[in-house]
This record gives structure tokens, C-alpha cells and sequence, in this order.
């Protein structure tokens, strides 16, 4: 009878325990649902649900044998202009992007290393312009889909390539058997990265990784006058359990805090510069796969695509924000 009793009230104990996790959790998916309202639907989907159950690591992430390049009927996507002095050159679920100046061109996530070379070198070239114009190559995080490329950008055109001290150092620990760009120059926040007419501002946003950029661009659209943000990192990479996240010193509550405090910040940020575009190395996050389709249609005098207005740029950021507060909460 005691088993019983016992058995029952560790029963109603984990319940309580459950229930009182997924209220802490339930006002900021709240808000964040509010926020992202029916234009961050893909941003709230991917980050503001319950954590998987973590599954045992069978090898570190990125080791092993390396595997076959995918075809490039299963990941091309054209070049396009999106802006007076910003292009796509990305692929169908990465996203790399070009900023013209007057004195070269800036590489923002040059890629896998496979699709490099189609997307950025060609697809410049298919635009009009040389890739041997290409001067920096920054890169938001250092994760293979983003910073693959850069090796080759840096070797064959002497592109100087810009990460973080942080993620410097996690590219280097990364066992994936894939060319790695060296180690070259380093932002700091608030890094101002100018070229010609044209200055980038880079702010450390850790969380994705340990040293996440997340960039802003002035953009030109004719006389009108813009600026985006430019998110660098957006998934919950650590719910995997991956040691490369999960250590004594870094369990997954240092990850989200890092993560909503990086949000925070580029929520005040994006006020501060008058943001009005949001830009992402995903294209589902900003909805480029729908607005790239528009650009060739647009005429003179219509709305761009891409800017969204300060409300929205805050709201995505708020999605962001909540998300991560909720995500020890669940």
C-alpha cells in the first residue's frame, strides 16, 4: 500500500513539476506567437516549441568519413538583385549575400565549399560583375553551411576573410573534413568594416555559436535609403545534446541565455540605425525564397520586397528574444 502511495505521489510530483515548466514557458511563446504574427511564422515554428529529447552522440559533429556532395539540381538557386548595392548568391536553403561598394564587393557566408564556386564566383559573373573584386568575405557563424567557401574565396581572389575570436577558434576545432579558411582578421563588437563607400557595422551575437555576427547593412533602393539586419544565427543547435555545445561549463542554459541577451541587444540595435529589412543565411527566415521571385517583376514605384518597416524588423527580433526565454522553461 506505502508502493502504491509512493508511486502516486511521485506520479502527481513529476506532473506539477511538468505543468509548472510549460506555464513558465507558455507567456513567452505568447508573445512571441503575437509578435511574429503571419510574416516570422517560420522563425516562431523552428524556435518556440518544446526541446527534443536529446539523442546519444554517436560521433562528433562534423567527424567521420565525408560524405558525397549533393547534385546541384537539389541545391541551386539563380543570382538576383535585390537592392542598388545588394545581391543574392545564394542556394536554395543558404543564403549568401553580395554588397557592392566602390572599391569591391563584401562576401556575406560564402556557402559549402561544394557550391561556392557556382553560386558566389559564377553568379557574380552572371551579374554583371568579377569576382576577383571580392575584398572581405565575412562570415556570421562558423558552421560548414556558412563558412565552407571561404577558403577558396581567400585563396583564389586574396579575399580577407572576418569572423569572430570565438568562432576563429570553433572553426578550428571542427573535425569535419573540409577546407578551413585561415585564421585572418578578427571582429570585434561593434567592428566598423569599410570599403570603399560603404561601411558595415558587425555585432557579436553569441548564442548559434560562441561568436555569432550579426551585421548591418545600409542598403540603396534609387533615392530611397534603407538598412537591414542581417540575423546571424538563428537554430537551437545545442537540443541535439552535441558536445560540441553540451559541456560541464556550457549546458543548454548558458546557449539560451547568451542567445536572448544577443536578441535583446539587436532588438536596440535595429531601433538605434532605423532598421527596416531583416536579412537572414536561411532563406525561409526573411521569406526570401518568395521575395527573390518578385524582384525581376518589381517596376519603378512599386514596394520593395524586403523592407518590411521598423515594426516588423522589432517583432522578428522579439521572436527571437521570447523564444529563448521560454526555452529553459519548457
Amino acid at each position: 500500500m506505502k508502493a502504491c502511495v509512493l508511486a502516486l505521489l511521485v506520479l502527481f510530483t513529476g506532473s506539477v513539476g511538468a505543468f509548472a515548466q510549460s506555464g513558465g514557458a507558455a507567456p513567452h511563446v505568447a508573445t512571441a506567437k503575437k509578435a511574429a504574427g503571419q510574416d516570422h511564422l517560420a522563425l516562431f515554428n523552428n524556435i518556440c516549441s518544446p526541446p527534443p529529447k536529446p539523442q546519444p552522440q554517436q560521433a562528433a559533429q562534423g567527424g567521420g568519413q565525408p560524405q558525397a556532395d549533393p547534385p546541384r539540381e537539389k541545391w541551386y538557386a539563380p543570382p538576383v538583385k535585390v537592392f542598388d548595392n545588394l545581391y543574392y548568391v545564394g542556394m536554395t536553403e543558404y543564403s549568401a549575400w553580395a554588397v557592392t561598394t566602390s572599391a569591391g564587393i563584401i562576401v556575406i557566408d560564402p556557402l559549402y565549399e561544394y557550391s561556392v564556386e557556382e553560386e558566389v564566383v559564377n553568379g557574380l559573373t552572371k551579374l554583371g560583375m568579377d569576382p576577383k573584386q571580392i575584398r572581405y568575405v565575412v562570415v556570421s557563424h562558423a558552421h560548414r553551411d556558412h563558412v565552407g567557401g571561404a577558403a577558396l574565396l581567400q585563396e583564389r581572389f586574396g579575399a580577407r576573410v572576418v569572423m569572430s575570436a570565438a568562432d576563429w577558434d570553433w572553426l578550428a576545432s571542427d573535425p569535419g573534413r573540409w577546407p578551413k579558411a585561415k585564421r585572418d582578421v578578427v571582429a570585434t563588437d561593434g567592428y566598423k568594416l569599410t570599403l570603399g563607400d560603404a561601411t558595415l557595422t558587425l555585432h557579436l551575437t553569441p548564442g548559434h555559436t560562441p561568436g555569432t555576427i550579426s551585421t548591418v547593412i545600409p542598403l540603396r533602393d534609387g533615392a530611397n535609403r534603407h538598412t537591414a539586419i542581417l540575423w546571424g544565427g538563428t537554430g537551437f543547435n545545442w537540443r541535439s545534446g552535441s558536445p560540441r555545445y553540451i559541456q560541464p561549463n556550457t549546458p543548454a542554459t548558458y546557449w539560451y541565455a547568451n542567445y536572448e541577451k544577443s536578441a535583446r541587444k539587436m532588438r536596440d540595435v535595429a531601433k538605434q540605425v532605423g532598421a527596416d529589412v531583416v536579412l537572414s543565411n536561411h532563406p525561409q527566415y526573411d521569406q526570401s525564397t518568395r521575395k527573390l521571385a518578385l524582384m525581376p517583376k518589381r517596376t519603378a514605384g512599386q514596394p520593395h520586397p524586403y523592407v518590411i518597416g521598423r515594426e516588423s524588423v522589432d517583432r522578428f527580433l522579439t521572436v527571437a528574444e521570447e523564444c529563448a526565454t521560454a526555452g529553459p522553461l519548457w
